[in-house]
């Protein structure tokens, strides 16, 4: 596909992964939209890359919908990456015997499967209208899983479940989208050095860089964000799930 004057929209673009992801594709010569519920932060980034913003909710279909419709202006829309969501610590059962909040369960399960539904749905059948290219592709989603839906640690029942129903949603996603033209594929990242993850002291974050088989650091967003560059250009993936994570398998804790 050809990145240059195609439109993309990146959810969570405001911060870490989303926002790499964003400058990558501006540097291609992308119209990017920006669309976080943090609205000062997607401000700063679309002025930072030269494109447009859009605060709002991913759990909430008509701000998706609004998001999609700006970044269809044009009839150019061909790329959306999904990378709004967050994680979630508690055990099926805590120390007390008390059963996991059925709360927070829903809360990630909405933010994270829901979140990601909304949008590529909604992106989906925009770039369904926009003219095909020679091969007959029309665009491209790309989702954002996480080794938890492999590797879930003690206290992620949530954030697995969650991210392995992103994983889940990737071949049937493609299968329905081929015949207009219109990828799907799912990254996979391991320990990334996100806002998240900054908060931590600098031991523990030394002490998960070393976790990792090989090279031992933490990813940095801007290597997530040339994977979905890579992705966008090779019509060939498709339907795939990629693990981005060094080599890592998580450990029990």
């Amino acid at each position: 596909m050809e990145i240059s004057n195609s439109s993309a929209i990146v959810t969570g673009g405001a911060s870490g992964l989303g926002a790499a992801t964003c400058r990558a594709l501006a540097e291609k010569g992308a119209r990017v939209v920006v669309f976080d519920r943090n609205e000062d932060g997607a401000k700063q980034v679309a002025a930072e890359i030269g494109g447009e913003y859009i605060g709002g909710d991913v759990t909430n279909p008509d701000d998706c919908q609004r998001a999609v419709d700006l970044a269809a202006e044009g009839d150019e829309l061909r790329i959306a990456v999904n990378c709004a969501g967050t994680g979630w610590a508690e055990r099926v059962i805590n120390r007390s015997g008390e059963p996991h909040s059925a709360q927070g369960f829903e809360f990630i399960l909405r933010l994270n499967v829901i979140g990601t539904f909304n949008v590529m749905t909604r992106a989906a059948a925009a770039m369904a209208k926009v003219a095909p290219g020679e091969d007959g592709e029309r665009g491209v989603v790309v989702n954002t899983a996480s080794v938890a839906a492999f590797d879930g640690q003690i206290g992620q029942l949530a954030y697995s479940a969650s991210k392995g129903a992103v994983v889940a949603m990737t071949l049937p996603a493609a299968r329905d989208l081929s015949v207009v033209g219109i990828r799907v594929v799912t990254i996979a990242p391991g320990l990334f050095d996100t806002p998240l993850l900054a908060t931590l002291p600098e031991d523990q974050r030394r002490a998960l860089g070393e976790s990792v088989l090989f090279p031992k650091v933490l990813g940095l967003p801007s290597q997530y964000g040339q994977l979905v560059v890579s992705i966008a250009q090779n019509r060939y993936l498709n339907g795939e799930v990629l693990r981005l994570d060094g080599g890592i398998r998580m450990p029990p804790r």
